[in-house]
């Protein structure tokens, strides 16, 4: 059974959000197994601390285990004294750099029946006196890992490093059409159990981009250009998830012309790519008084752009 959720992160029962959060944080970087590669202990207690955090950072969960309708594992408190196993509130595993996990499992009561109705023989397990026989041994818990993916890195599927709940790592190939929620089962990766191994669940979270974002396949991006560039046009460097490339921008460009570089978005599940979308801004610098002399003297600037809306 799994220590008391406060004992572990080593606050008192009435702790506030924040000092949960900061005990967590503290225990969460020293016990990182990233950190600590050569302590497989460091790892399991990496896992409690981490199990003990997603329970009390729930309120809906943490008001259930302060009044016992669920024990430290998430699971609901035993009825008539029997164990109630492991059940979908299972605890966190480590992923290394790229986030937490959570483990599922289900409990199998063929003991309880058996004790109540005997054992039949044959291989496929006993028969109850009512001719029905028991369920096959249960695999071990599924282990569900959340990825957190750098945003260029999704668009064009890098692979992935994740440490596995065993302290394994793997390199993760990700799906084209990667998005947030997608998820990605790996068989056999899971827990041990009776039946066999259980998976494990991979579940994709992009990262929000500075500059960067995301419209379905393609991505988006607002490039700042100087006014000389946009009156006269020329080459300029635009990044993109793939690394910088060279742009044309047309002579006589305004805010908002958008300009569109092929095969530079997210990989579509057919195979293709999305696009880039370039929205051009002007940047006119607030301090320079050879622009302000230019633009006192021109006469270009007395007309109204503004006509076509009626003002």
């Amino acid at each position: 059974m799994a220590a008391d959720p406060y004992s572990v992160l080593g606050v008192a029962r009435g702790a506030g959000e924040a000092d949960i959060k900061k005990a967590y944080r503290k225990l969460a970087k020293e016990l990182h197994p990233d950190r600590n590669q050569d302590n497989p202990k460091a790892a399991e207690r990496f896992a409690q601390v981490t199990a003990a955090y997603d329970l009390l950072n729930d309120k809906d969960k943490r008001a259930k285990f302060d009044r016992g309708e669920i024990d430290a594992e998430g699971n609901p408190t035993a009825p008539f004294g029997f164990g109630a196993g492991r059940g979908a509130g299972g605890g966190y595993r480590p992923t290394g750099s790229s986030g937490f996990d959570f483990g599922t499992d289900a409990s199998d009561f063929g003991d309880i029946f058996e004790g109540l109705f005997g054992r039949g023989g044959g291989a496929g397990g006993f028969t109850s006196g009512f001719g029905r026989r028991s369920a096959p041994p249960p695999r071990g818990a599924d282990v569900a890992y959340r990825l957190r993916v750098p945003f260029e890195d999704a668009a064009a599927l890098k692979p992935q490093r994740i440490t596995l709940a065993d302290g394994k790592t793997i390199d993760l190939k990700l799906p084209a059409g990667a998005e947030t929620g997608t998820q990605m089962r790996l068989g056999g990766k899971g827990e041990q159990g009776p039946g066999g191994a259980g998976d494990a669940i991979v579940t994709i979270e992009v990262q929000p981009h500075r500059f960067f974002k995301r419209d379905g396949d393609n991505v988006l991006l607002d490039l700042p250009i100087t006014l000389k560039e946009a009156v006269q046009g020329g080459r300029v460097k635009a990044p993109t998830v793939d690394g910088p490339v060279m742009v044309n921008v047309p002579a006589g460009s305004t805010s908002g012309r958008v300009l569109r570089l092929k095969g530079k978005g997210f990989h579509k599940k057919g195979g293709e790519r999305g696009d880039q979308l370039i929205t051009l801004m002007i940047d006119v610098p607030g301090e320079d008084a050879e622009l302000h002399a230019f633009v006192e003297g021109w006469s270009g600037g007395e007309r109204n752009p503004r006509a076509g809306l009626g003002v």
